[in-house]
């Protein structure tokens, strides 16, 4: 009687049924744009440059964490927030792009039966332009925005969020996210992560966050979620 090859079984079987994404930085390629946003919004209230470097510290929070400096005067902090939005808006469909090949995994491992969400630093308006532009608007189950939590990541709560209202397994989910904040959040909520390596930051940038899974491309999410012959 021949044996049966349990480990071409196993290989198959996936390892998550539920699938989290960031946006900025792993789905869609918006961080010039972000940066430029950014730097826009300075010139316009009168501020002194900052370097692409510093901006990137925070990429993955929301502008009231960005522009916290700013934060004890309220009506400063909200002009500075419509500048930003503004600008990223009027330059955002010229200026964004999906990475090359994540589009056909994101709905490609829906088809297989995974849940999807959303969970971005964005607000809601931002984060369906970004959408609508790749045409996965229609592909998540759920999104979770800025404007939908109080404490956005590093902070787990979006990620609970997430799992709570998909009714998702935790040791079955996995956050994919290309910053420090991503993993972060998706650690302290319990879930697995994966680091993209197509986004802008490099292994090293990231190993501290102590990421569960390195994805040097999409296709390795594929792989990683539905097994090496899914």
């Amino acid at each position: 009687m021949a044996r049966l090859n349990v480990a071409h079984y196993v290989a198959r079987m996936p390892r998550f049924d539920t699938v989290l994404y960031d946006l900025d930085g792993t789905l869609i390629d918006s961080v010039r744009l972000i940066l430029d946003s950014y730097h826009h919004t300075l010139r316009v209230h009168g501020f002194p440059p900052r370097t692409d470097t510093h901006w990137l510290a925070g990429l993955g929070t929301p502008l009231k964490a960005q522009f916290a400096d700013w934060a004890e005067d309220e009506g400063l902090l909200a002009a500075m927030t419509v500048t930003y939005r503004e600008y990223n808006l009027t330059h955002h469909d010229v200026a964004v792009k999906p990475y090359p090949g994540i589009v056909d995994v994101v709905i490609d491992l829906r088809e297989a039966g995974c849940r999807t969400g959303l969970v971005t630093s964005k607000n809601r308006q931002g984060a369906g332009r970004g959408l609508r532009l790749t045409g996965l608007d229609s592909t998540f189950d759920l999104l979770v925005c800025a404007d939908d939590v109080e404490r956005p990541k590093p902070h787990p709560e979006p990620v609970h969020r997430a799992v709570r209202e998909l009714d998702a397994d935790v040791g079955r989910t996995l956050f994919v996210g290309d910053s420090v904040h991503d993993m972060e959040s998706g650690r302290a909520a319990g879930v697995a992560t994966g680091a993209v390596l197509w986004g802008p930051f490099a292994r090293e940038d990231l190993a501290a966050s102590s990421p569960n899974y390195w994805l040097e491309g999409p296709e390795e999410l594929r792989e990683l979620v539905l097994g090496a012959e899914g």
